[in-house]
């Protein structure tokens, strides 16, 4: 019976886990539908700056028009999306934290959206102007032609836009973890070396294949560990003041 016991919260837990990410889904899909509905002032305003002005772009596919408003509309509908699974995340493992633990992770929940938001227009307005103007000109000292497609340009600037933004999450991620007891900031000492080489490669493999680039995205990437391992030792101190006053109480109550 216990057995069967067991089994039946692992399968409450999934049936947990698949309702919130419907949810999230839901949400997504409702990101969608609004994006799309201001895909066009976006597209505009994307292709008036001042980067796009020096290109005259092409249409190689009679899809690349709606692929382009695709793009823009999966990047807003990520606006909402990405905060709201974050407290979907917060709310399934929520149960298993103590209540002063619950109210803390919940803060962050809405910091997911300002972090999200800051870490696409730092890869918008400085990384990929940067990462565009070196590649550009390493094609120009080459002597080649310039015939550039709508959908290479927007697959360029979202190849590096959304993974950018999304790894500006880090911070929040580690100190939730670390809310957790996952993650602390002796372990992430531990781990910094390791994480400096998955970050580097992280940078390589979302910006193009030039030092320049690799190091706007690297660099920041690095900060924001270290910011992240900060944080984390914020938590862990108040986690282990909190486990001593528990401990004290325990003690006095147990005398």
């Amino acid at each position: 019976m216990a057995g069967k016991a067991e089994e039946m919260t692992v399968v409450q837990h999934l049936a947990e886990l698949r309702r919130r990410i419907i949810y999230v889904l839901i949400v997504f899909a409702a990101g969608l539908a609004a994006g799309l509905s201001i895909a066009e002032p976006v597209y505009g305003y994307l292709t008036a700056a001042e980067q796009a002005q020096r290109f005259v772009l092409h249409a190689f596919s009679f899809w690349d028009g709606i692929g382009m408003y695709m793009k823009i509309a999966m990047v807003v509908a990520l606006v909402p999306a990405v905060p709201f699974a974050a407290y979907q995340l917060w709310a399934f493992v929520a149960p298993a934290l103590r209540p002063h633990e619950k109210s803390a992770a919940l803060r962050y929940v809405p910091y997911v959206l300002v972090l999200f938001v800051l870490g696409l227009l730092f890869a918008y307005y400085i990384v990929f102007p940067l990462a565009l103007s070196f590649t550009v000109s390493v094609t120009r000292s080459m002597g080649l032609t310039e015939t550039y497609g709508i959908a290479q340009y927007f697959s360029f600037m979202f190849g590096l836009v959304v993974p950018l933004a999304l790894l500006f999450e880090l911070p929040l991620l580690v100190m939730f973890l670390t809310r957790l007891r996952i993650l602390n900031p002796l372990r992430l000492k531990k781990m910094r070396r390791y994480a400096y080489f998955a970050l580097a490669f992280i940078a390589v493999v979302i910006t193009p294949p030039d030092f320049i680039s690799d190091f706007l995205v690297a660099v920041p990437l690095v900060i924001l560990y270290e910011f992240s391992v900060f944080l984390s030792a914020l938590v862990f101190r108040k986690q282990l003041a909190a486990d001593a006053a528990l401990e004290s109480r325990y003690v006095r109550t147990e005398a």
